[in-house]
């Protein structure tokens, strides 16, 4: 495997001619297997690159590292961000696929580093779908979201995620262009079922 795909990562070919490619991303403690069958579920035709965080956390698999919970080292972030968002244009490139349709997948750290990736390297993603996603940091130079696409999927009792920040966030994308989808849910910090349905949708009406 060539040096700059070096992260640990599983790839699946699209059915039936889709050039839509999921992005998949993690939550601390994963890998590149775990939210698979959430992907299954949102595109069942599109390709997926499932990809495992490098940084380890007593163990624990991310895709940045912090100093706390919720304080990130942000250094680190941006340099992973860079990394990633290298790695992504290698792996469209080693796997032939369209680098206009790309969508991230990204739970928790997952989801921070994929608004990372959008705020740092805008040309990287289409768009993403982030569930309980924080603000990751607010960028010095506002990127041009113009015509990305973005879905963020909070829980009202997530203790990790405050509600201001998870409104700071969609807003943000919002001022950037971004068309932006929030939607709150009767949950915590764990996924439901309901909410990768209206991720599925959401991401169908896109294309039609």
């Amino acid at each position: 495997m060539i040096e700059k795909l070096s992260f640990h990562h599983q790839f699946r070919t699209a059915k039936n001619g889709s050039k839509r490619v999921l992005l998949v991303l993690h939550g601390t403690g994963g890998d590149e297997n775990s939210l698979l069958p959430i992907a299954e579920v949102i595109d069942p035709e599109a390709a997926i690159l499932s990809v495992r965080g490098k940084v380890l956390e007593n163990g624990a698999p991310r895709f940045f590292r912090r100093f706390e919970e919720g304080v990130f080292d942000l250094e680190d972030l941006h340099f992973r961000s860079a990394e990633l968002a290298e790695f992504i244009s290698v792996a469209c490139d080693h796997y032939q696929l369209d680098k206009n349709q790309i969508f991230a997948v990204g739970y928790s750290n997952g989801a921070n580093i994929a608004s990372s990736v959008m705020f740092l390297h805008p040309d990287i993603l289409f768009g993403a779908i982030l569930f309980r996603g924080t603000l990751p940091f607010i960028p010095s130079t506002p990127p041009d979201l113009t015509g990305k696409h973005v879905f963020i999927s909070e829980g009202k009792y997530d203790p990790l995620v405050p509600l201001e920040t998870a409104d700071h966030l969609a807003s943000l994308f919002l001022s950037y262009g971004a068309k932006t989808e929030f939607v709150w849910n009767e949950l915590d910090h764990r996924l439901g079922r309901s909410e990768m349905n209206v991720a599925r949708d959401w991401l169908a009406s896109i294309y039609h």
